[in-house]
């Protein structure tokens, strides 16, 4: 048997979760990354759910959520999407496994309310690293403003794309991560996509999140909140990623009660690429 789909509303937008049940089991929260989906988990979730009431949300945007009215995704939203999740479920104290821009949008909820998360895993969540932040940040803040409305545009008159058939979709998404076995690449796909009219299929996600809002709070701003973080905290890192190391680039240092841990022959998303190893370090860390 697989979860219950259930849905909760987050300024004015109707948001889709999966609840594998077992509700008198302490409550295990479950945050996908961009572009992804709540069934990303599944396999955690199948491993988990006899020990935990396991609830895995559709970010706004994403997979059987609804899209933002205004075509604006930032971090600030996602982070009360989640704050609301929580508050009407009644989770706290919560523990999260989140992933990426997950894992982001967890470690600032989490550095806002410690005393509601009792434990957290982030799998690469700490965003970009120093130097791109630092890059980013020497743009004049009129070029940023402009490249957004430009990338803004783009995204209005852009069009969903259409994949002829749905081994074509399931090609792409082999090539977004090598790592994938074919089941695994299969059962992703199954829940990314949707068929459209023409029998064509196209991702569910709403490509206006591609564009990301030009500000946010400070550097030291989000330092500080990973500074409020008083739960036991597990980071995962995957050798072959593009993401920055906390432990190599310094910002360990924010953190009062975190460890870190590295994956070999895995990729941003390694707890599909060494799926084997990151449950058994969850299980332990849990």
């Amino acid at each position: 048997m697989g979860p219950i789909s259930n849905s909760y509303i987050s300024q004015r937008i109707k948001l889709h979760y999966v609840d594998w049940g077992n509700p008198e089991a302490p409550p295990l929260l479950l945050i996908h990354g961009g572009r992804d989906h709540c069934r990303n988990w599944d396999w955690v979730a199948e491993e988990l759910r006899h020990d935990w009431h396991i609830i895995a949300p559709d970010l706004r945007g994403h997979g059987d959520s609804g899209w933002s009215t205004d075509g604006n995704y930032n971090i600030q939203s996602y982070v009360y999407d989640i704050a609301q999740l929580i508050h009407q479920k009644e989770l706290s104290p919560v523990t999260i496994v989140a992933h990426s821009m997950g894992g982001n949008i967890a470690l600032r909820y989490t550095g806002i309310y410690p005393e509601n998360v009792r434990k957290l895993v982030a799998i690469e969540g700490l965003g970009f690293s120093p130097k791109m932040i630092k890059e980013a940040q020497a743009v004049p803040t009129a070029k940023r403003w402009r490249d957004w409305i430009d990338k803004k545009r783009a995204a209005s008159a852009r069009t969903h794309r259409r994949y002829e058939t749905f081994e074509d979709a399931l090609a792409r998404m082999k090539a977004e991560n090598k790592h994938l076995s074919h089941e695994q690449a299969l059962h992703l796909t199954t829940h990314a996509v949707n068929q459209n009219e023409d029998g064509t299929f196209s991702w569910k996600f709403d490509h206006y999140m591609r564009v990301w809002w030009p500000f946010d709070i400070s550097q030291s701003e989000t330092q500080e909140l990973w500074g409020e973080i008083t739960c036991p905290t597990m980071l995962c890192y995957g050798n072959d990623s593009w993401a920055s190391n906390p432990v190599d680039d310094g910002r360990i240092k924010y953190f009062k009660n975190a460890v870190v841990k590295n994956y070999e022959n895995a990729g941003h998303w390694l707890h599909h690429d060494q799926f084997d190893r990151f449950i058994a370090d969850l299980r332990e860390f849990l």
